[in-house]
């Protein structure tokens, strides 16, 4: 396949195997009463992708609360890089077991150190007032490049990031960031992706919701960059810092979700994106909120 410029795309793994991985990899060990154990993915990656070790945090939460409670928010701050050679062990706090509400506290820890904390809170189904705003317009996903076709005349620049296995399909609406910089684009402010997991997911509520979870970190911060013309490792480096989700109305990760994220504040040295996630059918599922680490190369902290 090509991507309208005549480059071939990259064959970067994909499909139903690149997704039992990501659930492989979700399906936390349980080693003691409220203490599990994640590993990572066999790439060469410096640190833990932030999604991966929020999604297992969900998973280290949820397998700790009744099924007929699912998460309605978390709240989380990324302490430490991760190590990708080492596991990860889940600490559960259990705060609150109420009439309609649940809480758990979630540590991380690697050598012995905290790499990550999450607050999540749970709530027994419940009918109440329902309203929403409309769904931005965009095209049918089926229609969009896909990732690797993006990726294929950058592939030189992008080196490993064009060749990790992607477990999560991604179709951008507009051009990804490095591609309206070398464009010479800047001030766009908005980003949208449509998303799905690369296969079928188990019905598991909780699966789903760990899924998109460890898909949201994946373009948020996006936003941030295109407002300025930059482009990750070219202009800038960064990290995520913190990350909160609210959980609307249900979804499947398997099926196409529109990501939408804006920034409307960046200052020193972090940029703050904001995003919504709408089904196909134009229901507003969940609300995201992250502030990342934004250093310009050259501007490093001493």
């Amino acid at each position: 396949m090509a991507d309208g410029s005549g480059a071939a795309a990259l064959e970067v793994p994909r499909g139903q195997p690149v997704v039992d991985g990501l659930v492989r990899l979700l399906d936390l060990e349980p080693i003691e009463k409220d203490i599990f154990r994640g590993g990572s993915p066999e790439v060469s990656l410096q640190r833990v992708f932030g999604g991966q070790v929020a999604g297992q945090a969900l998973v280290a939460a949820g397998r700790t609360v009744p099924p007929d409670r699912p998460v309605h928010s978390l709240h989380a701050y990324f302490l430490r890089p991760g190590d990708p050679s080492v596991p990860i062990v889940y600490l559960v706090d259990r705060i609150r077991d109420g009439r309609s509400f649940t809480s758990r506290r979630v540590v991380a820890v690697q050598h012995g150190e905290a790499i990550f904390s999450l607050a999540a809170s749970f709530q027994k189904v419940e009918g109440g007032l329902d309203h929403q705003g409309a769904m931005p317009d965009a095209p049918d996903p089926e229609t969009l490049p896909t990732l690797a076709e993006r990726y294929a005349p950058y592939a030189d620049e992008l080196g490993m990031l064009a060749r990790i296995p992607r477990p999560i399909d991604l179709r951008y609406v507009d051009d990804p960031p490095f591609a309206r910089r070398a464009a010479g684009r800047r001030g766009d402010r908005r980003t949208q992706v449509w998303m799905r997991a690369d296969g079928a997911l188990p019905d598991d509520p909780l699966v789903h919701l760990c899924v998109l979870t460890f898909a949201s970190d994946f373009t948020l911060l996006d936003s941030v960059l295109v407002t300025h013309g930059m482009a990750w490792m070219t202009d800038v480096r960064g990290a995520s810092l913190d990350h909160a989700m609210w959980f609307h109305r249900p979804f499947r990760a398997d099926e196409w979700l529109l990501y939408e994220s804006e920034s409307p504040s960046a200052s020193g040295g972090r940029g703050l994106a904001t995003g919504r996630i709408w089904t196909r059918d134009g229901r507003h599922a969940v609300s995201v909120v992250q502030e990342g680490l934004v250093r310009v190369i050259g501007r490093q902290a001493h």
